[in-house]
This record gives structure tokens, sequence and C-alpha cells, in this order.
């Protein structure tokens, strides 16, 4: 069967990536300083620190998009499943699951010892709710039409408001039984059920909050490993405290893991040699400095970085030939070399290398796809001046969205100048903002260019392809095109079960993508860091969310 198949591939990309992995400020607080940070054992407790790049810009699973938001609704909430350190799904709220026939029905065995932090039983109606709340077009989720829509069965119709959230195929069979329907025959989806767009909610909570919902600790309810605690919206610290009444609490070994908004890399430093932390990232200026350190590991990941163009907000972006200019008049290569310096690699498609295999020759996707957009100096100015012949213009001034990070600033500053350099009578106007400003104002259309990216978030190409069709919730640039749209909507209806016919759809449909320069590809992201000895059991996912705190542990001494 496709659906053994499909894990066995899944096991070899886990194992893959224990081997690849296997090295691995204000506070609003001043109490979590003063109990010790950096001490992994504070009054006979067991704590680690950590920083994280920006604040969490959402905890309700309904509208979180990013990946600090998901790190921490998989620490604190239990979905259906979660992965494991193989990247295999593991027992969560689920115990066991069937499959129909046909693929269409699954049902899932949920178990009775699972509570909410405020006691109340976890039910299948959570699951019901939730998965219906993302979808409700008045909810305004980006993530849950992206993700269900032609996957769980009348989404498509629930989130356009054509039929009301009831007729979703997902129902509560009765308290501990739960039962989805889907469109098509979806070989992926026991992962997909790990996503934090799946995860529970408690109805009546989240009601009773109101717009309250999730933007402090007060206004949670966690049902998983951790709670959050010493959290707002804006907050710039927090912890995550051991759930004593987390059904599997027995396995968790931390009483708490605490973090801090870090955004300038020598502070993150200093913080960490001084022992106040236990993890940072590198940037690259600090790379060389750092990389004979005891304690230095590089942790490939699977986010690809790409520059998209809203063709909706200005003349030049709707030429096509103006986008292919830009896509190709920067050096990738030296950005990944001198300026990240962290053992990221040149993206010249979407799919990003080392993810996943072809089904039948088991060749990386991304191998076989090849290198669709390259730098290339002379090309990229012959597509220049024909868009500008086209346009009628011989100046072009765009402005170009990113975050307000260290790392981001210096890689946005070496692309404006080559872009300035070598494609005569462009201006590019850098607009700095934090991260959550970035996401609003994409949801918006409200920018130029703009420095994206995107992790995956199960293991299949069509989480990347999926991007990009014409009514995707994250497309948001005005790209459109038919032919795209048919290609990558096949492989999840007439080709779900042919997985080798799937693949091959993936591959037209990226060259595709590229042949309209619809985006322009950047780097593939690894991650330098220092990472003290002393962590065990944080596990990196190739997909969902980043980390996995469930199973940390602290070294004995």
């Amino acid at each position: 069967m496709k659906q053994k198949k499909w894990t066995l591939l899944l096991l070899a990309f886990g194992l893959l990536l224990i081997i690849l992995a296997a090295c691995s400020g204000d506070t609003e607080d001043k109490e979590n300083k003063a109990e010790g940070a950096g001490d992994s054992t504070t009054e006979g407790k067991k704590v680690l620190n950590f920083t994280n790049p920006e604040a969490i810009p959402s905890m309700d699973p309904s509208l979180a998009t990013d990946e600090s938001s998901f790190i921490y609704l998989a620490a604190t909430t239990e979905g259906l499943y979660r992965l494991d350190e193989s990247a295999q799904p593991v027992d969560g709220i689920a115990t066991d699951h069937t499959v129909s026939e046909d693929g269409l029905t699954w049902t899932f065995t949920l178990r009775d010892d699972a509570v909410w932090e405020n006691g109340e039983p976890v039910t299948a109606h959570d699951f019901v709710y939730a998965w219906q709340r993302a979808v409700n077009p008045k909810t305004g989720s980006e993530y849950g039409p992206y993700m269900m829509n032609g996957v769980i069965k009348n989404a498509t119709k629930v989130s356009a408001g054509e039929v009301p959230v009831e007729k979703l195929g997902v129902t509560a069979k009765d308290d501990y039984t739960l039962v989805v329907e889907l469109e098509n025959p979806t070989p992926y989806f026991e992962t997909l059920t790990t996503f934090g767009t799946f995860l529970p909610l408690n109805q009546a909570f989240v009601e009773e909050q109101g717009d309250s919902f999730a933007t402090s600790s007060d206004t949670l309810l966690a049902n998983g490993p951790y709670t959050i605690e010493n959290w707002k919206s804006t907050s710039s610290s927090w912890d995550l405290v051991k759930n004593e009444d987390y059904w599997d609490a027995d396995t968790v070994k931390m009483d708490k893991l605490s973090f801090k908004v870090v955004k300038d890399p020598q502070t993150a430093v200093n913080l960490y040699t001084s022992g106040a932390v236990d993890r940072i990232d590198l940037t690259s200026d600090l790379v060389d400095k750092y990389k004979s350190h005891e304690d230095y590991v590089v942790t490939p990941d699977t986010f690809v970085y790409f520059m998209k163009f809203n063709q909706t907000t200005s003349e030049a972006l709707a030429n096509k030939n103006i986008r292919a200019a830009i896509s190709r008049a920067f050096d990738k290569q030296a950005l990944v070399d001198e300026i990240l310096n962290n053992g990221s690699l040149v993206a010249n498609g979407l799919v990003p290398a080392n993810f996943t295999p072809m089904p039948e020759s088991g060749e990386d996707f991304r191998e076989v796809s090849g290198d669709l957009v390259t730098y290339d100096k002379e090309k990229a100015q012959e597509y220049w001046e024909k868009g500008l012949k086209e346009i009628g213009k011989d100046k072009v001034e765009l402005e170009l969205l990113t975050d307000d990070d260290a790392t981001t600033k210096t890689m946005v500053e070496y692309i404006a100048s080559q872009l300035s350099t070598n494609l005569p009578g462009l201006k590019i106007n850098i607009k700095q903002v934090p991260k959550e400003q970035r996401l609003d104002l994409d949801t918006s259309m409200n920018y130029e260019l703009q420095i994206s990216r995107w992790g995956p978030d199960f293991l299949d190409p069509f989480t990347f392809m999926n991007l990009w069709t014409t009514d995707s919730g994250n497309n948001m640039m005005g790209y459109s095109n038919p032919e795209y749209d048919k290609l990558v909507n096949e492989t999840a209806t007439k080709l779900a079960m042919d997985n080798a016919a799937r693949y091959q759809n993936f591959l037209e449909a990226e060259k595709v993508l590229f042949e309209d320069a619809a985006i322009a590809p950047i780097f593939q992201s690894s991650r330098a860091q220092l990472v003290s000895p002393k962590i065990k059991g944080v596990h990196v996912n190739p997909f969902g969310a980043t980390y996995e705190y469930k199973w940390a542990d602290v070294a004995s001494e």
C-alpha cells in the first residue's frame, strides 16, 4: 500500500535528520533572572534558558502562521499526534486510528485521560470545534483554508462561506471517537494532524475569553507538556512550565524552559558565554570566531527564503521580464558564503534539497528538478532592458519589505546593493519592520517586494507548491496561472493515490512557477549555533514546529 511506502520514506528522512543534528535585553519578570538564569538546577528544579529572535506573533492555533508561534503551540497543546525524534507521528490525544479502504474516512480513537489545564477532559468535540473555527470565514484564518481546503470534506465550501461550518467533514461520534472525512485520499494526512492548525480548542473557554483569547497566559488553556507563563502578546520574555496535569507528565523532565527575545547577535553571544542562556544562533560575522568552539554545531533545516513580487502594487512587478531580471541579478553563492556563512545552501528552486525523495528512484526531488533560477548578470540585464521597454520607463523604484533582525538586515542590504548595481535604473528602498507587522502587511498585500520564507508543514512537495495556487491564502501577491493551478490541484485529486504521477506534476509545476518568475529563490537555511552539551532530548523537526521540547532534559554532570 502507498501509505506504508510513505511511512518508510518518512522514517528514512527522520533517521537522516538524527544523523545531521546529532551534534546537536529587558525582561518583564526580573524574578526570572534572580532565580538563576543559566543554572540548569535551580533550587532542585531543572531549568534551561533560551533566546528567541522575536516576540511570539500569535498563540491562537487558528491564526498562527509563523515558526515561533508553532513552536510554542506545540509545547503547550497536544493534538492527535506529535512528532518524535525520528519525525514519526506518535500518540498524542489519539491512541489509534483506522482508514477506510477508499482512503477517505479516518476514525481516531482518543484517550480518556487527557485534560485541559482547568481540569476539563479533552474530547473529540474540541477537535471538531477547533477545525471548524479554523475554516470559518469569520475567523479570518490563513492556515485553516490553506491546510484544509481540498483535504477535509467541504472545507473549501465552508471557507468560501457557501455552506455552514457544521458541514465540514469532521464529527464527534462520541466523546472519544473523532471521524474525519476527506475530499480525496491524502497520503500525508497522519503527519498533517501533528501541525498546529489541527490542535484542539476548548470551546467554552475560547468563547468566554472573546477577543482576549490567546493574548496572554491568563487567556490560554494548555493540554500539552507545558503551560506558558509570564506571557502577553507583546512580551519580550516568557516561560514554559511543566504541566502537571498533562496525560504524559511523567515523561516531561524539565520543570521550566525560559525564553528571552534577543535580536542583537553579540548580546546573544555574551549571554551564552556568561552561562545565562543554553543555545544561541550565530550570525555570519560571529561564525569564524566561534566555529572552533567546542559547543559549535551546524544544523541543516528545510526553510527556503525567497523574494515575493506583488504584481498588484507595482506596474514594474506586473511585468514578467522585470521579475525575471530581479530574480537573476544577485549573487546567491556569495550571499551564503560571505554574508550568511552558516552552512546555508543556494536555492535555485522552491522545494528544498534533502527534503523528500522521488517515490520510485529515491533520488532527491531537488536534484531531479535541477537549478531553475541561477545568478546570471548578463541574462538579468537582458530581461531588465526588455522589461523597461515594455513598461515604457528607464527607471524603477521599489520598496523591499523585510523583518528587523540583524541577520536579515545584513542580507537585505547586500541584495539591495546587488540589484541596484547590476540593474541600471533600479532603486531599492528597504523597509524593515518587526516580523508580526511584516506578516500583517503581507496579508493585506501592502508591499511591493518582500523577503519571506517557508518551512514545510508536512513531508510532501505539496506543502511548498500549494503556496502559489490562485486561491491560496499564502499567495498574497496577485500571481495566477491556470496551468500551475491544474498541475498542483491534480496532485490532491485525481492523482492522489498515484505518488509517482503526483511527483511528475510537482516537477512540471515548479518549472511553470519559475518560467513565470513568480518568486525569486534565495537560499535554504542552516543554523550555526552554540548549544550547551547539557541539553538533551530537544528534537529538531524537518517540518511543522522547528523544536520539540516534550522530551527535553538536562545531562547529568
